[in-house]
Protein backbone atom coordinates (compact mmCIF):
# COMPACT_ATOMS: atom_id res chain seq x y z
CA UNK A 1 0.00 0.00 0.00
CA UNK A 2 1.03 3.27 -0.85
CA UNK A 3 0.05 6.85 0.22
CA UNK A 4 -0.45 9.67 -2.49
CA UNK A 5 2.81 12.33 -1.83
CA UNK A 6 1.40 14.87 0.70
CA UNK A 7 -0.86 12.77 1.99
CA UNK A 8 -1.23 12.28 5.85
CA UNK A 9 -1.12 9.22 7.72
CA UNK A 10 -4.29 10.02 8.79
CA UNK A 11 -5.67 9.58 4.92
CA UNK A 12 -4.64 5.64 4.72
CA UNK A 13 -7.80 4.89 4.14
CA UNK A 14 -7.20 6.88 0.26
CA UNK A 15 -3.94 4.33 0.30
CA UNK A 16 -3.70 2.80 -3.47
CA UNK A 17 -2.27 -0.71 -4.41
CA UNK A 18 0.48 -0.14 -7.02
CA UNK A 19 1.02 -2.64 -9.76
CA UNK A 20 4.32 -4.17 -10.14
CA UNK A 21 5.73 -3.03 -13.53
CA UNK A 22 7.09 -5.90 -15.85
CA UNK A 23 8.42 -5.33 -19.39
CA UNK A 24 10.71 -2.53 -20.66
CA UNK A 25 10.16 1.33 -20.71
CA UNK A 26 9.12 2.57 -23.95
CA UNK A 27 9.40 6.04 -25.68
CA UNK A 28 6.28 8.24 -24.99
CA UNK A 29 4.92 5.39 -22.76
CA UNK A 30 2.29 5.85 -20.06
CA UNK A 31 2.89 4.81 -16.59
CA UNK A 32 0.86 5.30 -13.88
CA UNK A 33 0.11 3.32 -10.18
CA UNK A 34 2.95 1.51 -10.67
CA UNK A 35 5.86 -0.35 -8.67
CA UNK A 36 8.95 -0.52 -10.46
CA UNK A 37 10.92 -2.08 -7.63
CA UNK A 38 14.42 -3.72 -7.85
CA UNK A 39 14.64 -3.19 -12.08
CA UNK A 40 17.56 -3.38 -13.87
CA UNK A 41 16.16 -0.29 -16.39
CA UNK A 42 19.47 0.59 -17.58
CA UNK A 43 19.63 2.12 -20.72
CA UNK A 44 16.20 1.82 -22.01
CA UNK A 45 14.49 4.77 -23.93
CA UNK A 46 11.71 6.44 -21.95
CA UNK A 47 11.75 9.39 -23.96
CA UNK A 48 8.71 11.67 -23.51
CA UNK A 49 7.00 9.33 -21.19
CA UNK A 50 4.44 9.60 -18.40
CA UNK A 51 4.84 8.79 -14.92
CA UNK A 52 2.20 9.26 -12.80
CA UNK A 53 1.97 8.34 -9.15
CA UNK A 54 4.33 5.50 -9.61
CA UNK A 55 7.21 4.30 -7.12
CA UNK A 56 10.92 3.29 -8.40
CA UNK A 57 12.83 1.46 -5.74
CA UNK A 58 16.32 0.16 -6.10
CA UNK A 59 16.14 0.34 -9.43
CA UNK A 60 19.23 0.89 -11.77
CA UNK A 61 19.22 3.76 -14.23
CA UNK A 62 22.59 3.51 -15.79
CA UNK A 63 21.84 5.53 -19.29
CA UNK A 64 18.19 5.02 -19.37
CA UNK A 65 16.74 8.06 -21.25
CA UNK A 66 13.81 9.82 -19.46
CA UNK A 67 14.44 13.17 -21.66
CA UNK A 68 11.27 14.95 -21.59
CA UNK A 69 9.47 12.63 -19.35
CA UNK A 70 6.85 13.36 -17.06
CA UNK A 71 7.37 13.04 -13.50
CA UNK A 72 3.90 13.29 -11.51
CA UNK A 73 3.45 12.11 -7.83
CA UNK A 74 6.64 9.82 -8.02
CA UNK A 75 9.50 8.59 -5.54
CA UNK A 76 12.28 7.38 -6.55
CA UNK A 77 13.77 5.79 -3.64
CA UNK A 78 17.74 4.10 -3.71
CA UNK A 79 18.13 4.46 -7.27
CA UNK A 80 21.22 4.46 -8.54
CA UNK A 81 23.11 5.41 -11.95
CA UNK A 82 26.85 6.81 -12.81
CA UNK A 83 25.11 8.84 -15.82
CA UNK A 84 21.40 10.03 -15.68
CA UNK A 85 19.59 11.50 -18.57
CA UNK A 86 16.41 13.99 -17.57
CA UNK A 87 17.43 16.97 -19.74
CA UNK A 88 13.96 19.17 -20.31
CA UNK A 89 11.76 17.00 -18.26
CA UNK A 90 8.94 18.25 -16.03
CA UNK A 91 8.85 17.20 -12.43
CA UNK A 92 5.84 17.75 -10.37
CA UNK A 93 5.30 16.42 -7.13
CA UNK A 94 8.16 14.18 -6.69
CA UNK A 95 10.88 13.05 -4.35
CA UNK A 96 14.23 11.18 -4.41
CA UNK A 97 15.66 9.45 -1.58
CA UNK A 98 18.56 8.51 -0.76
CA UNK A 99 19.61 8.26 -4.25
CA UNK A 100 23.35 7.20 -5.47
CA UNK A 101 23.85 9.25 -8.77
CA UNK A 102 26.75 10.62 -10.86
CA UNK A 103 25.74 12.88 -13.65
CA UNK A 104 22.30 13.84 -13.37
CA UNK A 105 21.59 15.86 -17.01
CA UNK A 106 18.55 17.75 -15.86
CA UNK A 107 19.21 20.78 -18.08
CA UNK A 108 16.41 23.05 -19.60
CA UNK A 109 13.70 21.08 -17.16
CA UNK A 110 11.21 22.29 -14.95
CA UNK A 111 10.88 21.01 -11.62
CA UNK A 112 7.69 21.76 -9.06
CA UNK A 113 7.67 21.03 -5.35
CA UNK A 114 10.76 18.18 -5.99
CA UNK A 115 12.64 16.83 -2.89
CA UNK A 116 15.90 15.19 -3.00
CA UNK A 117 16.14 13.48 0.54
CA UNK A 118 20.04 12.10 1.58
CA UNK A 119 21.66 10.19 -0.83
CA UNK A 120 24.44 11.68 -3.06
CA UNK A 121 24.67 13.13 -6.89
CA UNK A 122 28.22 13.72 -8.47
CA UNK A 123 26.76 16.62 -11.05
CA UNK A 124 23.76 17.90 -10.58
CA UNK A 125 23.35 19.68 -14.31
CA UNK A 126 20.39 22.23 -14.14
CA UNK A 127 21.30 25.04 -16.32
CA UNK A 128 18.31 26.66 -17.83
CA UNK A 129 16.16 24.90 -15.86
CA UNK A 130 12.80 26.33 -14.33
CA UNK A 131 12.58 25.56 -10.03
CA UNK A 132 10.36 25.97 -7.95
CA UNK A 133 9.93 25.22 -4.10
CA UNK A 134 12.62 22.20 -4.68
CA UNK A 135 14.74 20.84 -1.65
CA UNK A 136 17.78 19.34 -1.01
CA UNK A 137 18.29 17.67 2.52
CA UNK A 138 20.66 16.20 4.16
CA UNK A 139 22.49 15.04 0.86
CA UNK A 140 25.84 15.51 -0.63
CA UNK A 141 26.32 17.34 -4.07
CA UNK A 142 29.68 17.41 -5.53
CA UNK A 143 28.52 20.17 -8.04
CA UNK A 144 25.59 22.06 -8.37
CA UNK A 145 25.10 23.85 -11.64
CA UNK A 146 22.25 26.79 -11.85
CA UNK A 147 24.09 28.30 -14.19
CA UNK A 148 21.11 30.57 -16.56
CA UNK A 149 18.18 28.49 -13.98
CA UNK A 150 15.42 30.23 -12.56
CA UNK A 151 15.02 29.25 -9.40
CA UNK A 152 12.22 30.33 -6.61
CA UNK A 153 11.81 29.24 -3.26
CA UNK A 154 15.02 27.13 -3.71
CA UNK A 155 15.79 25.57 -0.25
CA UNK A 156 18.83 23.83 0.75
CA UNK A 157 19.07 22.12 4.27
CA UNK A 158 22.26 20.08 5.57
CA UNK A 159 23.81 19.46 2.80
CA UNK A 160 27.20 19.48 1.40
CA UNK A 161 27.89 21.04 -1.95
CA UNK A 162 31.56 20.76 -3.00
CA UNK A 163 30.80 23.38 -6.01
CA UNK A 164 27.77 25.76 -6.72
CA UNK A 165 27.67 27.95 -9.99
CA UNK A 166 25.09 30.36 -10.01
CA UNK A 167 26.13 32.20 -12.97
CA UNK A 168 23.23 34.27 -14.47
CA UNK A 169 21.13 32.36 -12.41
CA UNK A 170 17.90 34.32 -10.65
CA UNK A 171 17.34 33.04 -7.39
CA UNK A 172 13.83 34.24 -5.71
CA UNK A 173 13.40 33.29 -1.89
CA UNK A 174 16.18 30.79 -2.26
CA UNK A 175 17.47 30.03 1.10
CA UNK A 176 20.94 28.57 1.42
CA UNK A 177 21.74 28.59 4.94
CA UNK A 178 22.01 24.93 5.02
CA UNK A 179 24.46 24.51 2.30
CA UNK A 180 28.25 23.47 3.36
CA UNK A 181 28.94 25.60 0.30
CA UNK A 182 32.91 24.86 -0.75
CA UNK A 183 33.04 27.46 -3.74
CA UNK A 184 30.65 29.50 -5.35
CA UNK A 185 31.24 30.65 -9.49
CA UNK A 186 28.92 33.47 -10.75
CA UNK A 187 28.45 35.27 -7.62
CA UNK A 188 26.26 37.71 -8.55
CA UNK A 189 23.88 34.71 -9.32
CA UNK A 190 23.95 34.60 -5.41
CA UNK A 191 21.49 38.26 -5.32
CA UNK A 192 17.87 37.24 -4.33
CA UNK A 193 19.20 34.14 -2.23
CA UNK A 194 19.50 33.94 1.94
CA UNK A 195 22.84 33.28 3.56
CA UNK A 196 24.56 33.07 6.99
CA UNK A 197 26.91 35.09 8.24
CA UNK A 198 29.47 32.07 8.05
CA UNK A 199 29.14 31.54 4.87
CA UNK A 200 29.50 35.37 3.69
CA UNK A 201 32.62 35.55 6.03
CA UNK A 202 33.72 32.11 4.04
CA UNK A 203 32.70 33.78 0.79
CA UNK A 204 34.47 37.41 1.52
CA UNK A 205 37.68 37.33 -0.31
CA UNK A 206 35.63 35.94 -3.66
CA UNK A 207 33.25 38.82 -3.08
CA UNK A 208 36.53 41.19 -2.72
CA UNK A 209 38.28 40.30 -5.77
CA UNK A 210 35.06 40.34 -7.72
CA UNK A 211 34.28 43.67 -6.72
CA UNK A 212 37.60 44.55 -7.11
CA UNK A 213 38.43 45.11 -2.99
CA UNK A 214 42.06 45.13 -2.12
CA UNK A 215 42.27 43.88 1.41
CA UNK A 216 45.81 44.71 3.29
Amino acid sequence: MRLRPGVGAACQADAVDLEPFRGELEREGDYELLSFDGLDLSGQDATSARFIDCAITDCALEETRLTGAHLIDTTLTRAHAASLDVADATWRDVTLADCRLGAVRAYGGRLTRVTVRGGKIDYLNLRDAHLEEVRLTGCTVGDLDLVGSEAKGLVIEDCRVGRLDVTRAKLTSADLRGADLRAVDGLAGLAGATISEEQLVALAPALAEQLGIRVS
